[in-house]
């Protein structure tokens, strides 16, 4: 025992002492404490310092919420918080609480929260003597006949005490007689009654009645008592009476046998014959009116049968007292005992009881911890009342048995409420009986969320395709993702990852929806591709984030019209092309070359003879910009002939320029170049200063060129490895149109610096076409610059250029160039004056400038970079 309390009225010490021994000497055998308390009690008596039994901290005994719970719907005990105490709460009668069950005990549990634990404990309920004994009745009529011999006994009415052990009823006294004496008897259950035993015979003609006093004494200190009147006629009565044959019968039934069962049957006999023989079978006079609901005696057989039902839980034994009476003047009475024991059946199903339930319980809750305390009741006894609970399998939680009757419900597995937010837990009790009864519980655990999921996506990575010069503000793709937690823990949030510099100027993202904004107009010749992250995150504590990778690809718009490299657009006279007579049809004179900085059909030149001083002398190559001879040249053609050329893509609309051609036909190409040399070029006093600067250009450019080889040579070596991938994903966006056209040095200009143009070499229709790739120097033109990627296909700017007549690497190198000459790095002669006109000449003879099919294999001998 770990505390006991006690509380006297009436209570003497000795008793108190003996109740401290007894349970100490149990305190070895139970966990649970015990305590011991007066009935009666007053409201707020203590009954014993629970915290300091319990070994618990008193200071935090309040902040863990101490609550008693106790089986029946009346709280009878309370915590005292302030001071550990267990009080009382109700009052305490223990004749209501428990009847004559002796010891009363009444078990309570004491729930402690954070964190959540259990114990058991039970009071005592001592008795007090507050009860008087009671008679059924105030008095009460005997008739004994006069022949009755000396040792007949009557028995009588019994008192009643609800009190117990010594308070309760102990003994009778009968007031002073001649005749009679009396014999207290002890019952099975230890309840007293008493017996008038005659001692002396009676004379009715000496004394017709006598009057007694019978009084029952409680042992309390000072006894209670009561009295009753006892009235005794004398009467004249047969000679003999009845007997039984057995003056105590017993029997057992089972609670649920049915009405009209036998349970026994008595017998008596008498000796005398006639009315004086006959016996009639009843009930005692004193007989407890519930006996009578319960059973029912025939008074001519002596059978007692079942008439109501029974219940062991509320009575185990029932002693039935019954008397033979014959049928004389002076009945002769006889009187016995039955002992009728109810045997159990399992007729009670088991009662759980939720004492306290935690939900929800997080997610993340720890295995073990405990969700629900429950307490199971069974009425009936042995293996009737052996309760066993269980739960189904499959659900992440079990149940233990921590205390006699008492379960802990508990969760055995990491909890998920993305699966399962809640679960609705059966619990079956089920006791030992034959058959098995058994009581449902449903106890309802909801699972709160936690935040651990983070966001998720169909697709790791999105494609966007946006056409150039879009409007700013437009939204081109909706990133999307989800979160299968709850409240902020999914709710989710988009931001760009600042990676580039750029992709913060150019795109936004909307934080709530995901959606990809333009803030500015994309050009696809400035830039073709954007690489971005986009983070999601979601709101928990601490936030989940995944990161998303956005491609955006600037297709191409037909927004460039063609630009005429050569002949240079608003040239002099000077870059006028000479033509022999005599020339044969099919020779090509010149060559129109142009670029388009577009992409794909858009870059796609045509060209066409827009307008000639004599049409049926020249034609232009559709795709290659050549100028042909379209029949022999005659010695009287004239002298001088001009070509305005149409240049048009392919894009939709269709965008244009044009380019004007000198031509001129001369016997010899001296005389050509003798009327050139007729223009003075006007002074430049800065073209020494001109001459430094195009060749501090030709030398940046060199430089340029040779890491862009370099790059290009390492993106090659990248770009066969991912090969498959890359043609799959950008065959379709950037497709270059064929047939393919030659590209010349230019002659009379230098190209846009750090470019590579894809290109196609043709000297004439019956030759396949070669896709080359060849660098080109800056240029004085101003044309805008565009970044090209080397090594991705689809990525170069169709240019078409004039076909130069270079010599081939086994002639002669032309003359040394006169006044005011230069070389570019293309090879191709810029002169000015007579030298020019003398270096031309010179080339002419050589062989290099005639037409037909050497100058054509020439052409074929230039030196070129070939991709193909």
């Amino acid at each position: 025992m770990k505390g006991v309390a006690a509380r006297s009225r009436g209570v003497t010490p000795g008793q108190v002492l003996s109740l401290c021994l007894l349970l100490a000497a149990s305190s070895g055998a139970s966990a649970a404490i015990r305590y011991a308390i007066p009935e009666e009690a007053r409201r707020g008596s203590a009954v014993g310092n629970v915290a300091a039994d319990l070994a618990l901290d008193p200071a935090r005994l309040s902040g863990r919420r101490p609550r008693v719970v106790s089986g029946g719907s009346k709280k009878y005990f309370a915590v005292d918080p302030a001071s550990g105490a267990l009080v009382v709460s109700s009052r305490l009668d223990r004749e209501e609480l428990c009847g004559a069950l002796s010891p009363c005990t009444l078990s309570f549990e004491i729930v402690l929260e954070k964190p959540l634990e259990l114990y058991s404990g039970a009071v005592e309920i001592q008795d007090i003597n507050d009860n008087d004994p009671v008679f059924p009745s105030g008095q009460a009529r005997l008739e004994i006949s006069e022949s009755v011999v000396a040792g007949t006994r009557f028995p009588l009415e019994s008192a009643q005490d609800p009190d117990v052990g010594i308070n309760s009823l102990q003994t009778y006294q009968l007031s002073a007689n001649p005749h009679f004496v009396l014999d207290v008897q002890t019952r099975v259950d230890g309840s007293k009654h008493a017996e008038l035993v005659l001692e002396k015979e009676l004379d009715r003609e000496e004394q017709r009645e006598l009057h007694l006093v019978l009084t029952a004494l409680d042992g309390g200190s000072p006894p209670r008592s009561a009295h009753m009147q006892i009235h005794i006629d004398v009467v004249d009565s047969n000679d003999n009476a009845p007997v039984f044959n057995q003056s105590t019968y017993k029997a057992s039934v089972r609670e649920n046998t049915p009405s009209g069962t036998l349970v026994t049957k008595v017998s008596a006999y008498d000796l005398d014959d006639g009315p004086n023989g006959d016996i009639v079978y009843s009930f005692s006079s004193h007989t407890p009116a519930k006996v009578r609901e319960l059973f029912a005696l025939d008074s001519d057989t002596g059978e007692l049968r079942v008439k109501g039902q029974l219940d062991y839980e509320e009575t185990k034994l029932y002693e039935i007292y019954l008397q033979a009476k014959d049928k004389g003047a002076v009945p002769g009475v006889a009187n016995c005992k039955v002992l009728v024991e109810v045997v159990d059946v399992n007729d009670n199903a088991p009662e759980v009881t939720v004492t306290s339930v935690y939900s929800p319980v997080p997610e993340d809750a720890a295995p073990g911890t405990v969700v629900a305390l429950l307490s199971v009741t069974d009425l009936d006894s042995r293996d009737n009342g052996l309760v066993n609970c269980f739960i189904p399998p499959g659900i992440p939680f079990t149940l233990s048995s921590s205390l006699k009757n008492y379960y802990t419900l508990k969760t055995k597995a990491a909890l998920d409420r993305e699966e399962a937010s809640e679960y609705n837990i059966t619990v079956t009790a089920r006791d030992s009986g034959s058959p098995p009864l058994s009581a449902v519980k449903h106890i309802l655990v909801q699972v709160s969320d936690v935040n651990d999921n983070a966001p998720k996506s169909s697709q790791d990575s999105y494609d966007v395709y946006v056409l150039e010069n879009n409007v700013p503000g437009i939204s081109i793709l909706n990133v999307s993702a989800t979160d299968p937690d709850l409240g902020r823990n999914g709710h989710l949030s988009y931001s760009l990852l600042q990676g580039d510099n750029t992709v913060g100027h150019l795109f936004s993202i909307n934080r709530e929806s995901g959606a990809l904004h333009l803030l500015t107009s994309l050009d696809h010749e400035d830039r073709m591709e954007f690489s971005m992250m986009v983070q999601v995150q979601d709101g928990g504590s601490p936030p989940l984030a995944t990161n998303l990778s956005v491609n955006v690809f600037v297709t191409d718009l037909n927004d460039n019209a063609p630009t005429v490299l050569y002949p240079l657009p608003n040239s002099t006279s000077s870059y006028t092309d000479v033509v022999a007579p005599g020339t044969p049809a099919g020779h090509v004179v010149t060559k129109v070359v142009a670029v388009d900085a577009d992409a794909g059909y858009n870059a796609w030149i045509s060209y066409t003879l827009l307008q000639a001083t004599d049409p049926t002398l020249f034609s232009v190559g559709l795709h290659s910009g050549e100028i042909i001879t379209a029949r022999q040249l005659r010695e009287d053609e004239a002298p001088q002939h001009t070509l305005v050329i149409l240049l048009k893509d392919h894009g939709e609309p269709a965008l244009s320029a044009s380019a004007t051609v000198s031509i001129s036909v001369a016997e010899r190409v001296k005389e050509a170049l003798t009327d050139l040399t007729d223009v003075t070029p006007p002074h430049d006093p800065k073209r020494h200063m001109t001459f430094y600067l195009i060749l501090a250009v030709i030398l940046v450019s060199a430089a340029f060129f040779i890491t862009i080889v370099s790059v290009g040579i390492f993106k090659c070596y990248k770009w066969r490895q991912s090969k498959e991938l890359f043609n799959s994903s950008r065959s379709t966006l950037y497709r270059t149109p064929g047939p393919f056209h030659h590209v010349d040095a230019v002659r009379g200009g230098f190209t846009p610096p750090n470019f590579y143009h894809q290109v196609y070499l043709t000297t004439d229709s019956r030759q396949s076409d070669l896709l080359c790739k060849k660098p080109i120097t800056s240029s004085p033109l101003g044309s805008r610059q565009n970044t090209m990627r080397s090594g991705e296909p689809g990525l170069y700017h169709q240019m078409v250029g004039t076909a130069s007549r270079l010599p081939a690497p086994t002639e002669r190198p032309p003359p040394p160039l006169g006044a005011g000459s230069r070389r570019d790095v293309g090879g191709a002669l810029h002169q000015s004056g007579a030298g020019r006109a003398q270096s031309l000449i010179d080339w002419q003879q050589s062989g290099a400038g005639r037409g037909g099919d050497g100058g054509r294999d020439r052409d074929r001998d230039r030196g070129e970079t070939c991709l193909l």
